[in-house]
């Protein structure tokens, strides 16, 4: 008699690619609201008095829990005890509540109420060394509390990334989990394309407003939750029939120290936290910076932007399969860090000097390659340089340090562009030659990193320029 095999739900194409879209949907809103204000610094500036310091503070805002209260570990202590039904749900949750308190700082009902009244009053810390929060005396109240709720939606969204990359691997570990993570991946660069595009758009409709673009967002949000609760009943049927999660090693405290001491470690961090505070932080500037050197308006400048993300969503899989089966891991990071740096400095140098749309394309473009580059090569090649039981604890180091990086420098950015334009009150009229060096000089720090860990790679053999996917032997 013939063996009867007993297939789970995963087991059927439709079913694990429709819990993919499910997931991949959430995340793509989420990532949309991540940037729903970036394209809109000039109007911040204009209709809530937001100059580049605020809106740096707000912008850096939204990893302040993550860095300093640690909740990028508690989320994924988190998903490690509860699941990835509970854990998903619960982060659609906390986003769509910091979408909502962001929503009425910047609508017209938060202008002169009680809770304005009491922001403007209150909060008022000194721009000193020890002032590590966002908050600072003379902060417009409404940017003090979108900043609030930028980081309930920052915890948030960290927890649904890390949530999202979990479900997938339950979907799809021994069918097509590459593929799923490929596709993921590119929906999130696409979210950024969007945002850049319609942000702006949805503002300009007469009256003109800074908060309908955010009402969207949030709206996005609420129905990115109810995919997550969809998620939930799938999920749940999945666990009936015995399919377990497959779990990383938890964080362990007693790790940070070994981690600590091993100095491939800081190589990979430091390299992380370098260049993606070089690209994060100026997707949130570079609207406006587009604005003041080509005289654009935003949704001009929207439009040329827009093919950043798309560009990285198209590579970024080529990339990913020329690094499996080619292999040069360490040469790509360093080929992207050199792309990162020519176009910051083309941004900071050439752009301003001959105002070429076709230049900044090809800028952007370069920039685009570069963030397929370095993601493809950096994130497999940790495996590589970290013991296994080390694994799960160096990963949730690295994001941590990351995230500080991610925190700090919107701000560093905005008191950067304010103190190279003294007396600018225009937000269409500043200069960006200085900001833009900034971002070049992380560039270059990343790649004599990337250099240093290539000579480690020849030194010691960790296999950094092999492929991936090893070939039999014969």
């Amino acid at each position: 008699m013939a063996e009867i095999v007993r297939k789970s739900l995963r087991d059927s194409s439709a079913a694990r690619w429709t819990a993919l879209v499910l997931l991949a949907a959430a995340n793509l809103f989420a990532y949309i609201f991540m940037d729903i204000l970036s394209p809109l610094q000039e109007l911040l500036q204009t209709q809530r008095g937001w100059d580049p310091v605020a809106y740096g503070h707000y912008a850096g805002s939204e990893t302040f829990l993550n860095v300093f209260v640690f909740f990028l570990i508690f989320a994924g202590i988190i998903l490690d005890k509860m699941g990835v039904r509970f854990t998903a749900i619960l982060s659609g949750a906390v986003m769509v509540c910091g979408a909502a308190i962001k929503y009425f700082a910047v609508s017209e009902g938060f202008i002169g109420s009680g809770v304005d009244t009491w922001f403007t009053n209150n909060l008022n810390l000194p721009e000193a060394w020890w002032n590590v929060t966002p908050f600072f005396k003379g902060m417009p109240g409404s940017a003090k509390l979108a900043a609030v709720g930028f980081m309930i939606f920052g915890c948030g969204c960290e927890m649904a990334g890390i949530t999202v990359s979990r479900g997938i691997v339950k979907w799809f570990q021994g069918k097509e989990m590459a593929l799923a993570m490929g596709v993921e991946m590119a929906i999130a660069r696409v979210g950024v394309a969007i945002v850049m595009l319609g942000s702006p758009l949805i503002a300009s409709i007469a009256p003109v407003s800074v908060s309908r673009p955010v009402a969207v967002g949030a709206l996005l949000l609420c129905i990115g939750l109810i995919l997550f609760i969809t998620y939930g009943f799938m999920d749940a049927r999945l666990d009936k029939e015995g399919v377990e999660e497959e779990k990383d090693d938890p964080f362990k405290v007693s790790d940070i120290g070994k981690i600590l001491s091993l100095k491939m470690f800081w190589i990979v961090a430091l390299l992380c936290v370098l260049y993606y505070s070089a690209i994060f932080p100026f997707q949130k500037y570079a609207i406006n910076m587009l604005q003041c050197n080509l005289g654009y308006t935003a949704q001009q400048a929207s439009l040329v932007f827009f093919v950043f993300p798309l560009g990285a969503a198209a590579v970024t899989p080529f990339l990913g399969n020329f690094l499996d089966r080619k292999g040069k891991g360490a040469t790509m990071l360093i080929l992207g860090a050199l792309l990162m740096i020519l176009c910051h400095l083309t941004f900071a140098l050439v752009v301003p000097a001959t105002k070429s749309v076709v230049i900044t394309y090809l800028a952007i473009i370069l920039l685009g390659i570069s963030f397929s580059l370095v993601p493809a090569a950096l994130w497999p090649s940790v495996p590589k340089l970290i013991d296994n039981k080390l694994l799960g604890s160096a990963y949730a180091l690295i994001f941590w340090i990351q995230n500080i990086g991610l925190y700090a420098f919107p701000m560093i950015i905005g008191s950067v562009l304010s103190a190279s334009n003294p007396g600018v009150t225009d937000p269409l009229a500043y200069n960006y030659t200085v900001p833009m060096l900034v971002f070049a000089s992380l560039g270059v720090i990343a790649l004599f990193l990337g250099f240093w860990l290539k000579i480690e790679d020849r030194r010691k053999g960790f296999g950094l320029e092999e492929p991936n996917i090893k070939k039999e032997a014969e």
